[in-house]
């Protein structure tokens, strides 16, 4: 008995785990490390002192006007939580959710005064993940009259840096545009500098 079907299904078994559980996540990590090393790492991105200051793959907030703002985050009690992905959930018909799209466009409106067009609907809506780290470019164009007045600059300099960190779409026809949020609020200090808050605080 044991002989015929326990020693047999233990094999199996053990065979079966170190294929799938050892030898295959060992070699597509290796094979990810020699091909995408900084993406096999985690996409870290560093500042001009070297220092980690996040992931490119997920949000992080910034609330100070000297920098793009990224859309609101339901991952965790505050917000852009890694280790709590997810949305809210709240459907359509909610009030909650209503109160606090609402209150995002009474901020939005008083933090930018200068902006003309309609709020775009990203910037008062959550992602899936509450951590996308792309907004795009027409998102991103609404909050420069705001960021030009907090670094006393001209717009259009912060237009000609929005438009350089424009992604296109992938193999030139997946997804739509867009921009990363934290690599632009880095190009912006490298080339207006740091503003009296450090980013993401």
């Amino acid at each position: 008995m044991i002989r015929e079907h326990v020693l047999p299904a233990a094999r199996a078994t053990l065979c079966t785990l170190l294929i799938t559980g050892v030898a295959y996540p060992l070699l597509c990590t290796g094979l990810a490390l020699v091909l995408f090393p900084q993406r096999a790492r985690g996409s870290f991105v560093t500042d001009d002192a070297g220092h980690t200051v996040g992931s490119e793959l997920i949000a992080q907030p910034f609330a100070s006007a000297a920098y793009v703002q990224p859309r609101p985050s339901a991952a965790g009690d505050k917000g852009w939580d890694a280790n709590n992905s997810g949305g809210s959930n709240l459907g359509a018909t909610s009030k909650k959710l209503r109160d606090r799209v609402q209150a995002d466009v009474s901020r939005l409106k008083t933090e930018n005064p200068d902006a003309l067009a309609e709020i775009p609907a990203e910037l008062v809506t959550t992602s899936g993940s509450g951590l996308d780290p792309h907004l795009s470019p027409a998102a991103v164009r609404w909050q420069i009259p705001r960021i030009a007045r907090a670094r006393q600059v001209a717009p259009d300099r912060i237009e000609r840096l929005v438009a350089d960190q424009i992604e296109g779409r992938d193999l030139g026809f997946l997804g739509e545009p867009r921009v990363n949020v934290l690599l632009l609020n880095l190009a912006l200090d490298r080339l207006l500098g740091k503003p009296v808050a450090p980013p993401g605080k």
